[in-house]
């Protein structure tokens, strides 16, 4: 079996092998290497360059890779094909998704969307799903234009003071609320910087501008609805003046006192309103009693001329006895003509006579 290639190498066994050789070493020639077995170190080192990989460990290699097998390059972690192109395509599809997102925007029922182009008014959404340029060149402003705004100015308690000069030079403290809504969005964000404090500094000035045309009995209690409608009307044109996109819907008073300070002097002035309306009223009455009375005179006179007209001797007469009677009703005297005077009997006295007797008796 010396000469098989599977038997052991030559010259590792030579000292039982035989005796001399041919090449003068003393030691036997080495056979055939055996091709299934890896050489050992000291052959490759023997001035031979190491062999790199082949293409199947290569091949093995980029397999193991693949299905995120370990390598064997150091490491020992598992190795992700192509981390660089994939970490680029979750970059890519989050701005994919946010661009997306953003170039949708949903406006609710009862509010509208104000939408800007870098800053600049484009347009006004309605209700629903509504598509636009993703941010940052769109952006949308959303405004509630159905839902009514309440804001309380003046006197809203005991404590707080908002006097108000009457017509009749009188100061009343005035406590109301604004209810409004906003029309236009696109006019109530552009127009007016500050909304609210526009709104409030509108009103304040319509209600001064109203109250001082009525006195101040009206501002309490009678004309309040008047106030309250012509505060409305001269806040309405004065905001449509601003182009504000604001609707007033409604002005109430909710206080309208005299103040504090006040009270007495108010009092006694009220009383003596009272009692001038009251002489007022009483000379009012004498007057059409008496020119009721000067016209019925005035009446019976017309018809005594018509009867003078048809009868002028009898009416005569008839006018003078019952001018005589009227005349000599209160005089205690009798006239009678001469001769034949009968005894007087004073019926008259007696009777004067007896009346405190009477009145007395009862």
């Amino acid at each position: 079996m010396a000469g098989s290639p599977w038997g052991p190498k030559g010259g590792d066994d030579g000292k039982g092998s035989g005796g001399g050789s041919g090449d003068g070493g003393g030691g036997k020639k080495p056979g055939p290497r055996n091709p299934w077995v890896s050489p050992d170190p000291v052959d490759i080192n023997r001035g031979r360059k190491p062999r790199g990989p082949s293409a199947l460990d290569e091949l093995l290699r980029k397999g193991r890779g693949n299905f995120g097998g370990g390598g064997s390059d150091g490491g020992g972690g598992m190795q992700l094909p192509g981390d660089g192109r994939l970490w680029k395509w979750g970059i890519g599809g989050a701005l994919v998704l946010a661009l997306a997102f953003s170039s949708i925007e949903i406006i609710g029922e009862g509010q509208a969307g104000v939408v800007t182009t870098m800053g600049s008014y484009s347009r006004t959404m309605g209700p629903g799903i509504n598509f636009k340029l993703p941010a940052p060149f769109e952006s949308v402003k959303v405004e509630d234009v159905q839902s009514i705004r309440e804001m309380k100015i003046g006197a809203t308690s005991n404590e707080s003071r908002n006097f108000v000069l009457t017509q009749d030079q009188n100061i009343i403290n005035l406590g109301y609320e604004v209810r409004w809504r906003v029309r236009d969005p696109h006019q109530y964000l552009f127009q007016i910087a500050d909304q609210e404090n526009t709104i409030k500094e509108v009103a304040e000035s319509a209600m001064r501008a109203t109250v001082a045309n009525y006195t101040l009995t009206d501002a309490i209690g009678p004309r309040r609805a008047a106030i309250e409608g012509e505060v409305r009307t001269r806040m309405q044109q004065l905001l449509d003046k601003y182009r504000s996109g604001v609707t007033i819907e409604a002005i109430q008073l909710q206080r309208a006192v005299q103040p504090e300070e006040v009270t007495d002097a108010f009092n006694k002035v009220t009383a003596a309103q009272q009692e001038r309306e009251s002489n007022i009223n009483s000379a009012e009455a004498y007057a059409s009693a008496q020119l009721e009375t000067a016209r019925g005179a005035a009446a019976s006179f017309d018809k005594i001329y018509e009867e003078y007209k048809l009868a002028p001797e009898v009416t005569k007469r008839r006018l003078y006895y019952e001018t005589m009677e009227t005349v000599l009703a209160p005089v205690d005297k009798v006239i009678v003509e001469s001769g034949g005077v009968t005894p007087y009997l004073p019926l008259p006295e007696l009777k004067r006579r007896a009346a405190p007797a009477t009145e007395a008796a009862q």
